[in-house]
């Protein structure tokens, strides 16, 4: 059970003792509290992105709640498939899955442009990328370097600062908006947040942005600002329904949101690298193939039943990390928690009643630490030499100049201004292309050969 030796990675030593390994089953008495301090540090996040992308594109209270029951319900079975695969779909390790937040800006501009059936249209046909990375990892990989990767994952977080800060000052186009009682519970939200996160260890700091917005709930009640009308009216017990608000296809869109699956599946493979490293091991190359087979069917299956793409989430690769609990079984746990909770309508009417500061207090520090972990890949992966500079400052000011400005594409056809428009896009591909065509020089070779994150599908390092 317990992993008395010092497990080796490359030249450094990990110096955590694994409590429990990948096959371990530990007793009930422990596994459920586990499984549920997973479920805890995961909760906000896979809860608050269909929240956001929901109400920007103007769907109501209803229509939200049963979206975010079925985040819950999809996030839970994926999570338990990533644990306990069925044929060639799961990594067989403890990946807690989620709603993806390199989908938020990309499903926001599909869904204002051509509503919420083009949404699932769009996950579903776009989601065999991800399968098909699964299957050609060595041969794709090159294209997404950490100085690419970096840089788009930090579009991820620029992109969606408006919606946090629209949500920060009461949502867009309340009449309210900007008033000091939003942006006062706003800020409390981030205050608690930070002040947690930081001044705190263990099990406070894991949970910080979800006491905060416990907190937040109940500040806003004096305030007027919480309405929970719609919980009354929810039901204790659902069933989900397929295909609820339609499917449509259009091209655009599916070209958008296969990018994004693209990204998505980048951070995946970082995620299973550092699951295993927790053990003193790299992947093996069919942990890699089902992980990220998982990623796109379980994302495929969230568009059939009304909800949105779903990734592995790193925030529980940190808390296997810093518990040394590896069990796959207890993130299984986790992911049965999360199915029953997606079948109680009133859990999720409880959640999308929150109000419009508190989400925006929280996706402020969400959003934040989106933008921070790029930083975090270019610096830790990259010389920093003119022609990569180069590369990241066109890269983000494209990037961010399209979202701020769109207007500067008013002149293009609707489809190519949804491609050109989307940040994620015209920034990660300038940054692709850009990176292929610009002549490395000696230092980018180094980074290249001594890349951490390359791995190969025979469960070695490159």
């Amino acid at each position: 059970m317990t992993r008395p030796d010092t497990a080796v990675r490359g030249d450094s030593p990990a110096t955590d003792i694994v409590e429990y390994d990948i096959e371990d089953k530990p007793p009930a008495g422990e596994a459920v509290p586990l499984g549920i301090q997973h479920l805890l540090a995961m909760f906000l996040s896979t809860a608050a992105l269909p929240i956001v992308i929901a109400r920007a594109i103007g769907l109501g209270a209803a229509d939200t709640t049963f979206i975010l029951q079925m985040a819950l319900l999809v996030a839970g079975v994926a999570t338990i498939v990533q644990a306990y695969p069925i044929g060639p779909v799961g990594a067989r390790l403890p990946v807690v899955m989620g709603t993806s937040a390199i989908f938020v800006a990309p499903l926001i501009d599909v869904g204002s442009q051509f509503g919420l059936a083009a949404i699932f249209g769009a996950v579903i046909v776009a989601a065999p990328i991800e399968v098909l990375i699964g299957y050609f990892i060595d041969d794709v990989r090159g294209l997404f370097p950490p100085l690419v990767t970096g840089i788009v994952v930090m579009l991820v977080g620029l992109t969606l600062i408006p919606v946090a800060m629209d949500y920060s000052a009461g949502g867009p186009g309340a009449a309210t908006y900007g008033n000091l009682e939003n942006v006062g519970l706003a800020a409390l939200v981030f205050a608690i947040a930070i002040g947690l996160n930081q001044f705190f260890d263990g099990f406070l700091k894991m949970v910080s942005v979800l006491v905060a917005v416990v907190v937040g709930y109940l500040a806003a009640i004096p305030l007027g600002l919480l309405d929970l009308s719609g919980v009354a009216s929810a039901g204790w017990f659902s069933v989900p329904t397929p295909l609820a608000y339609g499917v449509a296809f259009e091209p655009s869109a599916i070209l958008v949101v296969a990018f994004a699956y693209i990204v998505t599946a980048i951070e995946t493979i970082g995620d299973i690298s550092g699951t295993t490293e927790s053990v003193g091991r790299d992947p093996e190359g069919r942990e890699l193939k089902g992980g990220l087979v998982a990623d796109g069917v379980m994302s495929a299956v969230a568009g059939v039943f009304n909800a949105f793409p779903n990734t592995s989430f790193s925030q529980n690769v940190g808390l296997i990390s810093f518990t040394g609990v590896a069990s796959r079984y207890v993130v299984a746990l986790c992911g049965a928690m999360l199915v029953v909770l997606g079948f109680v309508p009133k859990v999720a009417a409880v959640i999308a009643a929150m109000p419009n500061p508190v989400l925006g207090g929280a996706a402020i520090v969400l959003f934040g630490m989106i933008f921070s972990v790029g930083i975090r890949i270019v610096t830790r992966g990259v010389t920093l030499t003119q022609r990569n500079l180069t590369i990241i400052a066109t890269s983000i000011v494209l990037g961010v100049g399209v979202e701020v400005r769109p207007d500067v594409l008013s002149s293009l056809p609707d489809e190519v201004r949804l491609l050109a428009g989307s940040g994620l896009i015209a920034g990660g591909v300038t940054a692709v292309v850009l990176n292929v065509v610009l002549p490395a020089d000696e230092a980018d070779v180094r980074d290249r050969d001594s890349d951490p994150t390359a791995v190969s599908t025979d469960g070695g390092q490159e």
